[in-house]
């Protein structure tokens, strides 16, 4: 039996596993092919972030991360699924379909990249843009159990991103082997003059150093499911088997990055999601007659799902007169604390090693019956790096009942070459699944 085209399994991906929001209509075989999410603009294509809000928006221009691949003779095949403007774990807070586990459909991708991560499961050699501010795409990567790299914040030009915190969001790459990152990174990596925070960059190394040392936080074992411990403790001998020295590390300060996170994204979101008013984007209030508060009002309570509002009141809290210094200002110095103890580590180690995710990816009844704290919890592995601005890579490090589990590396700002050295030696020790596909 012959293996189905690119174009098939687009179209079963779509279908079956509601990864794409669009997809084109056929393929150039002679060029690559990728995919971006939903929040990076693209000719051809509409850019919704996943929100009703912005139904209907279709950009004039190619956000820069999309432009280059172009350049490099890629083909871009569609918008994937996502979490309403990145906000969320699962990809259920999507007003445009909740994209299926590819390992089991019940289950969530996880999120807010879960369609980048089902599309870079389901399609061998695909590419998928994905973008993180606190997991988004490490977290897609354990569940869909692909590879996923998340650059140093800066790295990648965010020029075209609908952005959800402008000081955390990072432009990465999902896909089924690192080799294949490794390959397309260079592409999208540099400075870009129409984006300011990318033009400080040390210049991309053409080759990684193999971490040899590996520091393992004692404090990220904690709260695991015990299916996740015991998969990524299996994982631990095949990388001293590597030559990949493992140590066990106190840092304690990771306890205070999810709440510092929330506070500094959720004030960041408020704003720049104040801009979405149904006067220049998207969605639009037909009734010109209103008081300007009224027309807003209207917009914004429609287009907007419940996990949007709650982190709009959130965020405004946070920036309110009286409570910046309480919580928006000792978070920036939470930000300040964890990168010098990230630092610490890092005058003996490589790079820091943890599971991505504290369970296997949930069912999407489970789901419904969390509450957003819990929500919240989930991501308390994949916010330190994000937080930091960090790069870090996540790779699949065992199965449980056919569900893969991923491993975390992080490594020190402008060192994304090394995590790929890393995760390329460990596909030559650790054989991948994937689950069969028949369009």
């Amino acid at each position: 039996m012959s293996a189905p085209s690119t174009y098939a399994l687009i179209q079963y991906a779509q279908r079956r596993h509601l990864a794409f929001t669009e997809t084109v209509d056929g393929l150039d075989e002679g060029r690559f092919h990728f995919s971006a999410k939903d929040n990076l603009c693209a000719l051809g294509f509409q850019a919704r972030a996943g929100s009703a809000v912005l139904e209907g928006y279709r950009p004039p221009f190619d956000a820069t991360p999309i432009h280059r691949l172009k350049a490099a003779g890629g083909q871009l095949v569609g918008k994937t699924t996502m979490d309403e403007f990145g906000f969320g774990s699962f990809s259920t807070n999507s007003a445009h379909g909740v994209p299926l586990n590819p390992f089991d459909p019940d289950r969530s991708c996880g999120g807010s990249s879960g369609g980048a991560g089902a599309a870079a499961c389901l399609i061998p050699g695909h590419i998928a843009l994905g973008v993180s501010t606190g997991g988004s795409i490490s977290g897609p990567a354990s569940f869909c159990g692909v590879v996923g790299l998340t650059p140093t914040y800066g790295r990648v030009s965010r020029y075209g991103l609908i952005d959800y915190g402008n000081s955390l969001d990072k432009v990465g790459l999902l896909s089924r082997s690192a080799a294949s990152i490794a390959q397309h990174f260079g592409t999208i990596a540099g400075p870009d003059p129409k984006d300011p925070t990318s033009c400080a960059q040390p210049p991309l190394a053409g080759k990684g150093r193999m971490p040899s040392s590996l520091a393992l936080p004692r404090e990220a074992m904690e709260n695991l499911d015990p299916a996740v411990r015991k998969a990524f403790q299996g994982a631990l001998p095949v990388l001293r088997g590597m030559g990949v020295a493992v140590e066990e590390v106190s840092m304690p300060s990771l306890r205070f990055a999810l709440p510092a996170y929330y506070v500094l994204a959720t004030s960041e979101a408020s704003t720049n999601l104040a801009r979405y008013c149904g006067m220049r984007f998207g969605r639009r209030e037909e009734e010109f007659n209103q008081h300007f508060n009224d027309f807003f009002t209207g917009v914004r309570s429609e287009g907007f799902g419940d996990e949007a509002k709650r982190r709009i009141l959130l965020g405004t809290f946070c920036r309110m007169v009286g409570f910046r210094s309480r919580y928006y200002l000792k978070s920036l110095a939470v930000r300040q604390m964890l990168i010098g103890e990230y630092r610490r580590v890092f005058q003996e180690h490589d790079a820091v090693l943890t599971p991505t995710m504290p369970f296997l990816p949930p069912r999407f009844e489970d789901i419904r019956r969390m509450t957003p704290l819990e929500m919240y919890l989930a991501d308390f592995l994949t916010i330190p790096p994000n937080l930091v601005g960090m790069p870090h890579v996540s790779v699949p490090c065992g199965y449980v009942d056919g569900l893969p589990v991923g491993m975390q590396v992080v490594a020190d700002h402008w060192k994304e070459m090394d995590l790929l050295e890393l995760a390329k030696g460990w596909e030559g020790a650790f054989l991948y699944t994937f689950p069969e596909v028949r369009p």
